[in-house]
């Protein structure tokens, strides 16, 4: 783990990095709901406008849920997204006073907002440190040997018993460019990656390939 997280720091840094764009953290929790099975940077195309027509919390709880479902149309899944935002931001205004909650428990409480959507609030507008276990931080865990389960929660629970508390927000951005850039689902470019020295699937696959003759 030590010598990971080392080579990790060495390559990408230790600068904080979230990849969705926002002023504000009703902004990242609006961006985070839209990039479920979508990409960061097609939300920012979508936000750039969107945030410019709603420009309040009130404005989307307010909001026509047919018109909204066009506005964010290219990120997927719009009509239950739509529908999230929408009841997300009443919850807002009728709990909160407007205000993005800081716990768990508060957050997770709002329509369309998981563990992964609450995490990424509380890390990143809050500071509290917290594990995204998104697709890149489950697969890549696994393949470092950090975790065996599948269920993002425990394996959110892995990482908390393994990783330094100092770590679990940096974790996750540097596992996410990791993720984007080299250790990919398919076709992973193991030949460029930095960890192989201290990957068990790396050492594995590389044990059962045949010699060549």
């Amino acid at each position: 783990m030590k010598k990971v997280l080392q080579l990790l720091d060495e390559h990408y840094g230790t600068d904080d990095i979230c990849y969705l764009e926002y002023e504000n953290a009703w902004q990242l929790l609006i961006a985070t709901i839209l990039s479920a099975q979508c990409t960061d940077a097609r939300v920012n195309i979508v936000t750039r406008d969107l945030f410019q027509k709603y420009r309040s919390v009130e404005d989307f709880a307010k909001a026509d849920q047919k018109e909204l479902e066009q506005d964010i149309h290219a990120t997927g899944f719009y009509r239950n997204k739509a529908k999230n935002i929408i009841s997300c931001c009443q919850d807002l205004m009728s709990r909160f006073g407007g205000q993005v909650p800081e716990t768990l428990e508060e957050l997770t409480s709002l329509a369309g907002v998981g563990r992964k959507t609450a995490n990424v609030i509380r890390g990143n507008i809050y500071h509290e440190p917290s594990i995204v276990v998104d697709t890149h931080v489950k697969r890549i865990s696994a393949r470092l040997g950090f975790t065996e389960e599948t269920d993002p929660a425990k394996v959110e629970q892995d990482l908390m018993r393994v990783l330094p508390k100092d770590h679990w927000i940096l974790y996750n951005m540097q596992i996410i460019t990791l993720g984007r850039q080299l250790c990919k689902a398919l076709n992973p470019k193991c030949g460029e990656c930095f960890l192989t020295e201290v990957c068990p699937c790396y050492q594995k696959n590389a044990a059962q390939k045949p010699e060549k003759k």
